[in-house]
């Protein structure tokens, strides 16, 4: 009997619902629209610097919470490091802001500004993160489709180089978190 009710929900689920329901994609907030452009999408990019072993992050982008929230996962050389992100409007602030959480056991919040090919951020480090205490960095969609991330870490009170990289969609590329 159980499994009987069992397969029934996992195809009253599978099916979107009662007869006649049918989901629709959320609707993003207007004021995450900037970021559209990048959710619904997997990206993979090489975060090693030239001549080095690859370091392989894989960045998932989705909207969530009725078109409320981006959330984003990624994770390098499967799962080594990685984290969650949830990116929302902050009225007080009149800003993007967002919190990341990571598996190295620190976290950031931050503020994001759109540019009009993608965005600055600009977020404040809590925990043990190798001295990096402030990270600033800009995410720009290309013309040819692909993803430029830059970054630059306050490390022990001095603006020093962190890493640029570019990301091609791949949709089968996985987040490997847990």
């Amino acid at each position: 009997m159980i499994r009987k009710v069992l397969v029934g929900l996992s195809l009253f689920c599978f099916m979107g619902g009662p007869p006649g329901f049918a989901a629709e994609p959320p609707t993003v907030d207007p004021h995450l629209a900037p970021l559209a452009a990048f959710a619904g999408k997997t990206w993979r990019g090489n975060l090693a610097a030239e001549g080095k072993p690859a370091q392989w992050d894989v960045s998932r982008w989705e909207v969530v919470l009725k078109g409320k929230a981006i959330k984003t996962r990624h994770s390098v050389n499967e799962g080594a490091y990685g984290g969650e992100s949830y990116i929302v409007w902050d009225e007080a602030k009149q800003s993007l802001v967002y919190f990341y959480f990571t598996n190295a056991g620190f976290y950031t919040t931050g503020t994001m500004t759109a540019t009009g090919k993608g965005f600055e951020a600009r977020e404040a480090v809590t925990g043990q993160a190798d001295g990096i205490t402030e990270v600033r960095s800009t995410y720009e969609l290309l013309p040819d489709g692909r993803m430029r991330t830059r970054s630059e870490y306050l490390k022990n009170g001095e603006w020093v180089g962190g890493r640029e990289a570019i990301y091609v969609e791949d949709p089968s590329a996985t987040v490997v978190l847990d």
